[in-house]
């Protein structure tokens, strides 16, 4: 990936651990994509974990993405209670990918640059320590990484305020409830009636134009039929 030429394309783009938790996630919401013993993962919080999770997994060499709450003071949180802002934890999502495919590097610059990383624990509408800009590692080598693409990304001065992205250790890590899982896609498989039990205003204001730019810019990065 070209990083000056991506980097700038997707900065457009922003409008207004270990796979321990994978038998989690089966358990809670049924059968998920196997994946291979090589495959890798990045935990990463930018806003509301819908938007973030609909952005990525299309994306060629992406397994699967898993939306859960991470970095707070206690374990199995509710979404009732992260959304208190009491607990700690952000809303993040964990990117199960390929590392033969795509580098975490690249996944993490794309992140970077699909949020706002300057607003301290704000994206757009959503306000509050849940939506803060987060890096999460489980070892040395992940942090390492976290740090150096942050680094890369400051220094590329793609933003003009300075970027507020805290690199945390992955805490509490708890799988959100089923109905967050997938929500954008399975908003755009909905029929209208279905469309109206939803969050469907936010789903069209603010996830919708994110998602169709991405998918426009970078056609020849997402999987077939993405």
């Amino acid at each position: 990936m070209q990083i000056t030429s991506t980097l700038l394309c997707l900065s457009a783009l922003v409008s207004g651990c270990a796979l321990s938790s994978y038998k989690m996630r089966e358990m809670s919401q049924g059968p998920v994509p196997p994946v291979p013993k090589d495959a890798k993962s990045i935990i990463v919080a930018g806003g509301c974990f819908w938007c973030i999770e609909a952005l990525f997994e299309d994306l060629k060499g992406v397994y699967y993405v898993e939306s859960a709450y991470v970095g707070g003071s206690k374990p199995n949180v509710t979404y009732a209670e992260v959304c208190s802002g009491l607990t700690g934890h952000a809303e993040a999502v964990k990117i199960v990918f390929d590392p033969k495919a795509v580098s975490s590097e690249d996944l993490l610059r794309l992140f970077f640059v699909a949020h706002d990383p300057t607003t301290l624990n704000r994206q757009g509408p959503d306000v509050g320590t849940q939506y803060r800009s987060a890096i999460f590692y489980a070892n040395d080598e992940e942090k390492r990484t976290a740090e150096k693409i942050k680094d890369e990304i400051e220094k590329a001065g793609i933003w003009p305020r300075p970027i507020v992205t805290t690199i945390e250790p992955v805490k509490n890590y708890t799988v959100a409830e089923d109905y967050h899982q997938d929500y954008f896609r399975k908003f755009e498989n909905a029929s209208e009636s279905e469309r109206a039990q939803m969050n469907a205003g936010y789903c069209r204001a603010i996830i919708e134009p994110k998602v169709r730019e991405f998918r426009k810019k970078f056609a020849d990065k997402l999987k077939k039929g993405g």
